[in-house]
């Protein structure tokens, strides 16, 4: 179970998160069989979701990040709730590249940043809400600030990290945003600044010890901050039989029938978490009627 904290200051025109995604990121790299590379893209995209996705304003809303670089890892998705649960997947799971010049995984060369970030936000209106940027440097945390700036208008640091260990596991995940509310004023801003130019690397905070909660506040640091509220979030799919069949159902009579002709049964895949859906053809004649 992950830990989000969120915080404020004293004047109310800053808000910082900030997440422990530890377990989060080690059931993407379970599911997924990630390898090294692919687990720090997906992880940062799935902890990125999260942090979004926490305080939407109805129980049934979502956020869905999609990244389209035009990298070897192909398309990475996650989707994130309004309590900051988050699920995942990605087309190519194994990529192995060398490290980057930094002698750190290179996200953005796996991901590439040819391409977009499109935030969608279902928000149960007629269509949901879609911002589409071009990508910054497909590091992730990058690319999201640049949407909340440009989208949304709302100046705004990101910080993800995802450190994994020579077996693949997972040693240390998380992340943390920072929102400046349209009254901050100059001074505010600056030491919002010195801040986050004082700040480690988010995976060197979280390999030291120190909790989402000692992040959020220490990003406020100055501002005599309080903790706003928490949460305690997880990898979650919510796939089930029953949506399984409607996205069935959705592909038409003609191709069903098609299937119930072939007399094999069809196995549905959760891209998400893996599980199997076995329909024979009786249920696929069930659903045609």
């Amino acid at each position: 179970m992950g830990i989000l904290k969120r915080a404020i200051s004293a004047d109310a025109s800053v808000v910082s998160m900030a997440i422990d995604a530890l377990d989060i990121v080690s059931e993407i790299e379970r599911i997924h069989s990630t390898s090294a590379v692919v687990t720090a893209g997906l992880g940062r995209l799935s902890i990125g979701a999260s942090l979004m996705g926490y305080g939407l304003k109805n129980k049934n809303d979502t956020l869905t990040l999609r990244v389209n670089g035009g990298g070897q890892t192909g398309q990475l998705v996650a989707v994130a709730d309004s309590m900051g649960n988050v699920k995942s997947y990605v087309t190519n799971p194994v990529v192995e590249i060398p490290l980057n010049k930094y002698g750190k995984l290179d996200v953005g060369g796996a991901v590439g940043k040819d391409g977009t970030l499109s935030v969608v936000k279902d928000l149960g209106l007629k269509e949901p809400y879609v911002g589409v940027i071009p990508l910054v440097s497909g590091e992730i945390a990058e690319d999201i600030a640049s949407y909340y700036a440009t989208s949304e208008q709302i100046p705004t640091v990101c910080g993800l990290g995802v450190l994994v260990n020579p077996d693949l596991t997972v040693k240390c995940a998380g992340g943390y945003l920072v929102q400046l509310l349209p009254f901050a004023d100059e001074k505010c801003i600056d030491i919002i600044e010195k801040n986050i130019n004082e700040l480690p690397p988010v995976t060197t905070m979280l390999s030291s010890g120190m909790t989402a909660e000692e992040i959020a506040l220490k990003l406020l640091d100055g501002l005599n901050p309080n903790i706003l509220d928490e949460a305690e979030v997880s990898y979650k799919c919510d796939c089930s039989r029953e949506r399984t069949e409607k996205v069935l159902i959705s592909l038409g009579n003609k191709e069903l029938q098609e299937m119930v002709d072939d007399n094999k049964d069809i196995e549905v895949n959760c891209h998400f978490c893996g599980k199997k859906y076995n329909f024979t053809p009786d249920n696929i004649k069930n659903l045609i009627e």
